[in-house]
């Protein structure tokens, strides 16, 4: 028997079951959603346009680009492609109020910002800032885009909250590219993780205790110096690799140096894990998996990192492994030195997988990879929508977790 034969799931598969009805109404309750953020657009059309096309995500079309939405309404296509592409409505204002919303409706102390790119395969080299690069969603080198995305993740839910297309160097320099592309004379060359700290600056408002990311962000001297210096919290992924030196570990010298103390070595995170003894390791549940319940191992020590030729400041290392026959590791840094337990860094680390839940549902349910705008403003226009119509199924998938709580 699988777990979908369990009486409990069937159960639960019926509560998730909704009539056309549900549906339709489901349609009505996207405006008073949109009543908080049309107004936002100065031009009635635009309006419309933005109403529709927010329909068409919310949809069952199979291809939730502007031609198949248009077609879906009976409305044109070419206006759709144009207030998506090049009309001039400011879509960082529907993202500042996306996340007053978002701080209104979920505000929680104990949330987590996540940082996390993402890539989008792409044919051709004149969509902004497309070059070969490593495609995570193809696992390999290939030509697509890559966004740094920002996501809001809490005991309510979680959804993206800001976004922002990453140049390589090639394009910042390319002035006939970046004029094509309408690429703003302001945009420079910037590292991801100075386009993540950008984005941060900008959600700081968002209540939240942790800041958590991978090791593409996190093995980042300077953005870990940065989060120091606003005075965030910070749980970042580093690999394996990372040298550290234990604090608490002393290593005691030759008789004839009095046998006096000195520092530990440095080893690799990977190296200093597999040298402590089992019963250092301590067991928690996280949340729920595929197969039940997620159980991870977890340790933590107060250590040094290596940095070029000196010792980083006093950080964290908190490493968490898979109860399974072939355990998952993550090595973390936080600069939580004092005041949050190992459980509580557990509980932070494991929240970073909600970033991709997000990606996932919004390319499954929104189209957020649906587009075929080749500028930074379509690229930056066709985000933001796919993400406020992410957060209002965020919304109604919590209306309707209260009225069925299973």
């Amino acid at each position: 028997m699988t777990i979908l034969d369990h009486p409990e799931a069937q159960a639960l598969l019926g509560d998730a079951a909704r009539s056309a009805a549900q549906v339709e109404r489901l349609a009505e309750a996207l405006e008073p959603f949109l009543a908080r953020y049309l107004p936002l657009l100065r031009r009635s059309e635009q309006r419309q346009h933005a109403r529709l096309l927010l329909l068409g995500k919310l949809s069952s079309l199979t291809r939730k680009t502007c031609e198949p939405i248009a077609h879906h309404f009976g409305a044109r296509r070419e206006g759709l492609q144009d207030f998506v592409g090049s009309a001039p409505w400011d879509d960082e204002a529907v993202l500042a109020e996306l996340r007053r919303h978002v701080a209104e409706a979920w505000g929680d102390p104990r949330a987590v910002l996540a940082i996390d790119p993402s890539t989008f395969p792409k044919k051709g080299a004149r969509s902004c800032g497309v070059q070969r690069q490593y495609c995570g969603r193809l696992g390999k080198v290939e030509n697509c885009q890559a966004g740094v995305f920002l996501c809001y993740a809490c005991e309510r839910g979680h959804v993206g909250v800001d976004r922002q297309l990453w140049l390589p160097k090639e394009w910042v320099d390319d002035g006939a590219r970046r004029k094509k592309a309408r690429v703003p004379e302001q945009a420079a060359y910037r590292e991801r993780w100075q386009v993540a700290l950008a984005m941060l600056d900008r959600c700081r408002a968002l209540p939240h205790a942790w800041v958590v990311a991978d090791s593409e962000l996190g093995r980042a001297t300077a953005f870990r110096a940065a989060l120091r210096a606003r005075g965030e919290r910070y749980l970042l992924d580093v690999l394996g690799d990372t040298a550290v030196r234990d604090l608490d570990e002393a290593v005691r010298q030759p008789a004839r140096r009095h046998g006096s103390l000195k520092k530990a070595p440095w080893r690799s995170a990977k190296q200093w894990a597999e040298g402590q003894p089992a019963s250092r390791w301590r067991r928690f549940s996280v949340r729920s998996g595929e197969k039940g319940p997620l159980v991870v191992e977890a340790l933590t020590a107060r250590v040094q990192t290596r940095q070029e030729h000196r010792a980083g400041p006093e950080e964290r290392l908190v490493v968490t492994r898979t109860v399974e026959a072939e355990p998952r590791v993550h090595y973390r840094l936080s600069n939580a030195v004092s005041g949050a337990s190992l459980a509580e860094l557990v509980r932070a680390g494991s929240e970073r997988h909600r970033a991709e839940q997000v990606f996932e549902e919004g390319k499954g349910e929104v189209g957020l990879g649906h587009y075929e705008v080749r500028s930074w403003v379509g690229w930056h226009h066709h985000m933001t929508l796919a993400l406020l119509a992410a957060w209002f199924l965020a919304l109604r998938r919590g209306a309707e977790a209260e009225k069925t709580p299973r």
